[in-house]
């Protein structure tokens, strides 16, 4: 069964930066968009970052500047750099892809557990 590991969440202070990284693993499958979100207590999920099969990437307006998402194709992985935290961007964050998955090639939109960061002031 195909499934998203992230990890590197973590406790940073606030202008600190962290990395996180979404691996995806399990049967015979192919990975086309990806992508980060993130859930702040109290409030919904939001997309922070995405990157398309080409590489294209698009980003919520407030990390724009701070944040950069990329992918490892050939290992099935994507990571999102942090940079410039603030306590605002405190949230469980949760990888996000669509896989071909099988003989015959079902797609199949895939989350991850989520990894917490929190961002002290």
């Amino acid at each position: 069964q195909v499934q998203l590991v992230e990890s590197g969440g973590g406790l940073v202070q606030a202008g600190g930066s962290l990395r996180l990284s979404c691996a995806a693993s399990g049967g015979s499958f192919s990975v086309n968009a990806m992508g980060w979100y993130r859930q702040a207590p109290g409030k919904q999920r939001e997309l922070v970052a995405h990157i398309s099969s080409g590489g294209i990437t698009n980003y919520l307006d407030s990390v724009k500047g701070r944040f950069t998402i990329s992918r490892d194709n050939a290992k099935n992985l994507s990571y999102l750099q942090m940079n410039s935290l603030k306590p605002e961007d405190t949230a469980v964050y949760y990888c996000n892809a669509v896989m071909v998955v099988g003989y015959f090639s079902k797609y199949l939109e895939v989350w991850g557990p989520g990894t917490l960061v929190t961002v002290s002031s």
